[in-house]
């Protein structure tokens, strides 16, 4: 039998948790049930992690690694606000299509009977995304494309869209996609 190396059985247990959470209608989360899809002991997940808690603040790092990470190759490489604003929406829409999962994590879904802190830390990656919104739209408005006025009550509406987009789709059992239409929402919200 093979030896996982180090780090690799972490991450193992990461994607089966979320994998586990793409079943709209699954089971309930608990360390019996991921012990016993990956054919380990309980005890084999508490030498990776101290709690299940620990277990969704490793999918949420991974999660905000990712997005952040995304979100800054766009502010680099795309030099128009209004186009660095779309860029960000649709790669958010896409990141949770791509993790279904991952998109119960990011509305909150999967965190209802977990550690408030994990909720509270989905609530700033939040504010951190509409952070981001209000940095494209504050450029946008140097550059004539958009009112200052209307920085703060947009970054937040794009917001809005964005976690009602994963919601539904998270709600449709994953069938509602959240970048369906989106380019010409998107339009819409940005024009």
């Amino acid at each position: 039998m093979a030896t996982t190396k180090p780090g690799e059985r972490k991450l193992q247990i990461l994607q089966t948790l979320a994998a586990m959470l793409e079943n709209p209608k699954g089971e309930k989360i608990t360390t019996a049930a991921l012990a016993a899809r990956l054919d380990v002991s309980e005890a084999a997940l508490y030498r990776h992690f101290a709690s299940k808690a620990q277990m969704f603040e490793g999918l949420i790092e991974f999660i905000e690694g990712s997005v952040f990470g995304l979100i800054n190759q766009i502010s680099q490489q795309q030099e128009d606000g209004i186009l660095q604003a779309q860029a960000i929406a649709l790669m958010l829409l896409n990141f949770a299509e791509r993790n279904p999962g991952m998109t119960r994590v990011l509305i909150g879904d999967a965190l209802v009977n977990e550690d408030e802190r994990l909720q509270l830390r989905m609530n700033q990656f939040a504010e951190r995304i509409e952070l981001a919104f209000k940095q494209s739209l504050r450029l946008a408005s140097t550059q004539g494309s958009a009112l200052e006025s209307e920085v703060l009550p947009r970054a937040n509406l794009l917001v809005s869209f964005i976690m009602g987009r994963w919601h539904r789709y998270a709600k449709t059992g994953f069938k509602q996609l959240p970048g369906e239409q989106a380019t010409v929402q998107l339009s819409v919200l940005l024009g």
